[in-house]
């Protein structure tokens, strides 16, 4: 029997609970993964906790949607693994488990470069930022604001905005700037005086700006550092959006992703992992704690007690 985690109500940290279940089987299509590490993004916690839309619970609900592991088995209609293969995978729910069906399109090849927990630190937070980042059409020659630029989102941001030719600009606390410098980017502190820092630090102007904390001070100073609103997105405060005539994406967004944004979440996942394999991408990993411990690990995402990648292990 494999194990999972699990939900069958709504609520705290406290609802998860780790239970066996069937061996899963890959039906047309899919590859049988054996976890060797699960990735905790903050919006499995927003969904355990109802903060997201969610359909009724029915049934047990696994978590987790990024992990890396290796192929145990595979449908006869899949080309381009083996059995043995070493894989990340990508917006696949329950990978919260010791044995997961995954639709083989939502698998990369990881190269012996690349650790299981990097592998599973980068499906949400590299395809937001890879998609968001598309989306707001940032290229060579652009000046990035990002607000949040040392977590898990806004430093797949920053490293692929500079590998893209941009200038980066981006806030964090002062104890995170070291990071941020490391990563390419040009770090301000947030709080008073958040607008004449920025412009400080590009005296050139801002041209477009990813909100990845979702405070008012985040989106006030966005508004008074770019004309254009549409080169203005958040990933947080997607109701509000619309209100200041700004953009929302992936999470933050009230619609559902495009053909061409699922695309571009997909490219992230190859993206991210070639990079990795060349060492100019950085995943900061952070506590790695045993799979029946992710309540845990629910409780250090909300809290923001822990900086880096949580990642659960089998």
């Amino acid at each position: 029997m494999a194990r999972a985690i699990v939900y069958t109500e709504f609520g705290s940290p406290d609802v998860l609970h780790e239970m066996e279940v069937p061996d899963p089987i890959a039906l047309s299509g899919e590859a049988v993964v054996r976890i060797e590490a699960a990735g905790v993004n903050p919006i499995d916690a927003k969904l355990r906790a109802a903060k997201r839309p969610s359909p009724p619970i029915e049934e047990p609900r696994g978590v987790g949607f990024d992990g890396a592991g290796v192929i145990e088995a595979l449908a006869e209609d899949v080309d381009g693994f083996v059995v043995g293969d070493r894989v990340a995978i990508r917006d696949t729910r329950g990978t919260y488990a010791s044995l997961l069906a995954v639709p083989a399109e939502h698998l990369v090849l990881l190269p012996d470069a690349v650790t299981a927990a990097e592998g599973a630190g980068i499906g949400i937070p590299a395809g937001t930022a890879y998609q968001s980042l598309k989306s707001l059409d940032v290229q060579a020659g652009d000046v990035l604001l990002v607000h949040g630029g040392s977590g898990s989102v806004g430093q797949a941001v920053v490293q692929f905005a500079v590998a893209w030719g941009a200038t980066v600009v981006a806030t964090a606390s002062p104890a995170r700037h070291d990071l941020l410098r490391e990563l390419g980017a040009i770090p301000v502190a947030y709080g008073d005086g958040l607008i004449d820092r920025v412009r400080e630090a590009a005296p050139e102007g801002v041209t477009v700006v990813l909100d990845c904390a979702g405070t008012d001070e985040a989106i006030e100073a966005s508004l008074a550092l770019v004309a254009d609103r549409e080169r203005i997105a958040t990933i947080v405060r997607g109701p509000d959006a619309a209100s200041f005539g700004i953009r929302a994406f992936s999470g933050g967004a009230p619609q559902p992703l495009t053909e061409q944004e699922l695309a571009w979440r997909a490219e992230a996942l190859q993206a991210t992992v070639d990079l990795l394999a060349a060492g100019d991408f950085t995943i900061e990993l952070g506590p790695e704690l045993p799979l029946a411990e992710a309540a845990q690990a629910h409780e250090l995402v909300e809290s923001g007690a822990a900086s880096g990648k949580i990642v659960l292990i089998p």
